[in-house]
């Protein structure tokens, strides 16, 4: 009973924080009028949040050493419901976007933290169940967020997606304060120079994905001074986190074991192909073919059931099966589901939209728990707190290299078919005529033009599309050969030392 109360507290807390990353696109052109703000301006709701949380969460080792797992968490929790309870009353843009940042400050360790407690509370024998457990909050929040942000932002208010994390983060936060067992504080000092160069790495790569295309890439002199700070800092924490192990941001030890470093590669891509593919279903389903917001939020809804179903089966089977296996397994499948995406057409049923995503999901519930028991399967149970830090920092950044790129290959590929396609169309190409015939039109008739504008505008979009996806299958297929340098889940290990 003890351990299931524990694992409500974190469940609860891991779902408020991973909802909070999606939950809120589907409301930013509803905050974007409400709130005086252009398409530019109200991206800084989304991105204070993503570099606020992608600085912070490598500190996770760091506060637990000093506060204690149980206070920090708690400490996480109540200024996490209370910044949200701030971001549904703002009324102005410079307040949401403080409080956003804010919020991503306290709701960095959130993930992390649980998946630390969830791996010291389970003993060796039942890792597998408690990443299940675990894996089901962290892979389910944000397919469920778009569903959930719709409907709360069509029939209720913007405002609701965030208070929608008060009874979530009260119930976290009392459960924790009577079932979370507290560690050893010790004392630790801050790794300022480490974290300083951590930042500058976070922040620079951070302002490129969310700028890029929007100012050219490296065309723009301000994404080529972002990019020199990006690479300095990241470069510039690896040799000094090396040269300093007594006292730097992470242990050096927990990057020399051969596990966790190919499960957060593993990480960077799963997060890089999730989130580019949750980029593209919607601005499909509803830019170009015309669905409802909340049909298209009910639409999305089964790649989630079906992650929740893998992740059930895995949990049963993770003792009995190699983990390298399953992850193989549910590699395939996504890379299946996916390849089914790179066949959408304009005129194809919802049945086609369905099913890839059943697809997708039950690669992902597949990959995601043998992947973060691998990563710890060999680990020191004292690393756990600060690689569970670095594990999801890896995630993070994956997930905003998918959007980014995703969102360029869409972008640039769409204008490239629009050329392409828009050079066909002239008088001396013979199947004009009779595609406007069959409208009941003429070359020289006035909604011609028109006509053939809007189409051109749909095909070059649908091969923008379509390209988008290639790269997403490709990104997941990219996995495979990684999946076998880690050692097998069999060994025994010795992660409780």
């Amino acid at each position: 009973m003890q351990r299931f109360l524990i694992s409500v507290a974190v469940m609860s807390a891991t779902v408020m924080q991973v909802l909070d990353t999606t939950i809120v696109n589907v409301a930013l052109p509803h905050m974007q009028g409400e709130l005086s703000a252009t398409p530019d301006q109200i991206s800084w709701v989304l991105t204070s949040y993503m570099v606020a949380s992608g600085i912070f969460m490598p500190l996770t080792g760091y506060f637990t050493h000093r506060f204690g797992q149980k206070n920090f968490l708690f400490i996480s929790i109540t200024g996490f419901v209370v910044v949200s309870v701030m971001c549904g009353l703002s009324t102005s843009l410079s307040e949401i976007v403080v409080f956003r940042l804010l919020q991503g400050i306290f709701g960095a360790a959130l993930v992390p933290l649980s998946q630390s407690i969830m791996v010291a509370t389970f003993p060796l024998e039942e890792r597998g169940k408690a990443m299940a457990i675990w894996g089901i909050g962290v892979m389910v929040g944000p397919i469920l967020g778009p569903t959930l942000g719709g409907w709360l932002t069509e029939f209720i208010s913007w405002r609701w997606t965030f208070f929608i994390n008060l009874p979530v983060g009260i119930l976290s936060a009392l459960l924790v304060l009577r079932y979370i067992p507290d560690t050893e504080r010790s004392e630790r000092n801050m790794d300022w120079m480490g974290l300083t160069l951590l930042a500058l790495g976070i922040a620079g790569l951070q302002y490129i994905l969310d700028r890029g295309a929007q100012d050219d890439w490296f065309s723009s002199p301000v994404i080529e001074f972002a990019a020199y700070l990006s690479v300095t800092g990241f470069i510039g924490f690896v040799l000094h986190t090396f040269s300093h192990k007594g006292h730097a941001l992470f242990s050096p030890q927990i990057f020399t074991d051969r596990n966790f470093v190919t499960a957060c590669l593993l990480m960077a891509f799963l997060g890089l192909g999730l989130f580019g593919s949750m980029l593209l279903q919607p601005l499909m389903l509803e830019g170009l073919m015309d669905y409802p917001t909340l049909t298209t939020g009910l639409t999305l809804a089964p790649r989630g059931i079906a992650s929740m179903f893998a992740m059930m089966l895995v949990g049963r089977l993770i003792h009995r099966v190699d983990s390298r296996l399953l992850i193989s397994a549910g590699i395939v499948i996504f890379c299946t589901g996916s390849y089914l995406t790179t066949q959408y057409s304009l005129v194809m049923g919802m049945a086609w939209v369905i099913v890839p995503m059943i697809l997708q999901g039950m690669g992902l519930g597949l990959v995601f728990i043998p992947l973060s028991t691998l990563a710890f399967s060999t680990l020191p149970q004292r690393f756990s707190a600060e690689a569970a830090g670095m594990y999801s920092l890896l995630r993070t950044i994956g997930s905003g290299i998918g959007v980014s790129v995703v969102a360029t290959i869409l972008t640039s590929h769409a204008q490239v078919a629009w050329h392409n396609i828009g050079g066909q169309i002239q008088a001396f190409n013979p199947a004009l005529a009779p595609y406007l015939n069959h409208l009941g039109l003429t070359e020289s008739s006035p909604q011609a033009a028109g006509v053939l504008a809007k189409e051109l505008a749909r095909q070059s979009q649908m091969i923008g599309f379509l390209d988008a996806y290639i790269f997403v299958t490709v990104a997941f297929a990219v996995m495979l050969p990684l999946v076998f340098i880690m050692k097998s889940s069999t060994r025994k290990s010795t992660a409780t030392t």
